[in-house]
């Protein structure tokens, strides 16, 4: 079978690998759309993401979509559309029995944390665990369906808040997919107003297909102080911080979403501290991909949010394409389904053939 492998920075290659085969309680799935998450981008651009580098080859992805191949229980019947929650679980500590996502131990689709890397779902069959396996309701398209992993991380934003959102004024902080996911899952919850920032037009114009009642471009104009009850900061740009304290309500919350750098960072903590601010962080997600599917089902407009749809064997223009975000929201991969990488709805599609700048395997 075919699969994209990483081998460091800027080195990405199609290659024949052995076809998995289900043992036990696993399901082999026909992968067919793979979303490029940030992750992925410093995986592929810097060869590490954070602490993480690359190893040994690896296939990237976490965010992904297909069918059922076979299933040895019979319980799935092959062709079943199914999305993939990319988490296995570690071992529970005192505090957060609750917490599985947060177990030491665990893993998750697409990461080198682990040695062996834990590979991810870019290639054309991946073997998981049953417990894996969410089925798609008949109204959900296999594309649309890889936007569960990513929705379920804004949905679990907002538990980790705890905020009853309904009725609520919300500010999101960078219009990149996980903060247009929140935006739009705070709309379907009831948010009265949803503002959403961000330091380009592009961007914006996107987070108002999805629903926000407002947008803010922040490198022209200033975000209002003590304006919002909740603020969900999802650039994860180290100067959004302290903006974000200033425009919470006294006795508001602030959540962390976006991964700021691994080192010291300078932030107005005054507001912080004045205003009795709660600001948390949140990660991944916990049991949310259930909700993000319905909520996927239940209102089509958030696959808006995905801009291009382009076939594996260009992935080099697709992980380029998806770091400019100016150009694109949420860019998936077409893992070499039958419709050849075709445009999604609203979307493009990339054409060519070449596969890296400096390696290229067939």
């Amino acid at each position: 079978m075919k699969a994209l492998l990483i081998h460091g920075a800027e080195q990405m290659s199609v290659e024949e690998v052995p076809l998995p085969e289900p043992t036990g309680t696993q399901v082999r799935v026909r992968m067919l759309y793979g979303g490029i998450c940030g992750s992925d981008l410093h995986y592929y651009f810097q060869g590490r993401n954070g602490e993480y580098e690359v190893r040994e080859p690896f296939i990237p992805g976490h965010e992904i979509s297909g069918v059922v191949d076979l299933d040895p229980s019979g319980r799935l019947a092959p062709g079943t559309p199914v999305t993939i929650a990319p988490a296995t679980y570690g071992t529970s500590e005192p505090g957060i029995e609750g917490r599985r996502h947060l177990w030491p131990g665990g893993s998750y689709l697409g990461s080198a944390s682990t040695m062996p890397h834990t590979q991810g779902g870019m290639s054309e069959y991946r073997v998981v665990e049953d417990f894996m396996i969410r089925v798609l309701p008949e109204n959900l398209d296999l594309r649309t369906a890889a936007l569960a992993e990513p929705l379920a991380v804004g949905l679990h934003a907002i538990t980790v808040s705890a905020v009853d959102v309904t009725g609520a004024r919300a500010l999101v902080s960078g219009a990149g997919p996980i903060g247009l996911c929140v935006a739009a899952a705070l709309v379907a919850r009831g948010a009265a107003d949803v503002t959403v920032t961000d330091v380009m037009p592009e961007p914006l114009e996107r987070a108002r297909a999805v629903g926000a009642h407002h947008t803010v471009n922040v490198a022209h104009e200033g975000i209002p102080a003590m304006a919002y009850d909740v603020v969900f900061e999802c650039s994860g740009a180290a100067p959004a911080v302290s903006p974000a304290l200033s425009a919470v309500r006294r006795a508001g919350t602030v959540v962390q979403v976006g991964m700021l750098p691994n080192e010291m960072v300078g932030v107005n903590l005054a507001p912080f501290v004045s205003k009795e601010v709660t600001y948390v962080g949140t990660f991944r997600f916990n049991n949310e991909i259930d909700d993000a599917v319905a909520l996927l089902a239940a209102h089509p407009a958030i696959a808006s949010i995905i801009t291009h749809v382009i076939p594996a064997n260009d992935a080099v223009a697709a992980f380029e394409t998806a770091r400019d975000s100016r150009i694109s929201g949420k860019v998936l991969v077409d893992l070499w389904s039958s419709e050849g990488g075709t445009a999604s709805e609203g979307g493009t599609a990339s054409q060519g053939s070449s596969i890296s700048k400096s390696d290229v395997t067939r």
